[in-house]
């Protein structure tokens, strides 16, 4: 019994040891899965942007008046008689078409 304390003390201080020392690579391993983890989270809101695009290039090509609602929001133009109000979005991307 009094061996496998040891033991387990050995293998504690050798992991914290590893964890500690910057030339033993855990400390670069644990930055490279923080890193990873980080670039699945910006794919996964590329996609969503994907998506959204892709949805706002099939309203452009089947609804009519999608192509002149979009240069009219682009450029912030109204026609005659018309008000343009403006409301601020969360997101500062590009304008989407619904």
């Amino acid at each position: 019994m009094r061996r496998l304390l040891v033991a387990l003390g050995l293998v504690a201080a050798v992991v914290a040891w590893a964890l500690v020392d910057r030339a033993s690579g855990v400390s670069a391993w644990l930055g490279l899965r923080h890193d990873l983890a980080t670039r699945e989270q910006r794919i996964q809101a590329l996609h969503g942007e994907l998506d959204a695009m892709r949805s706002e290039v099939k309203a452009l090509r089947s609804d009519p008046f999608a192509e002149e609602r979009a240069i009219r929001e682009d450029l912030e133009l109204a026609r005659p008689g018309e008000t343009v109000v403006r409301i601020p979005r969360e997101n500062s991307g590009t304008p989407r078409i619904p």
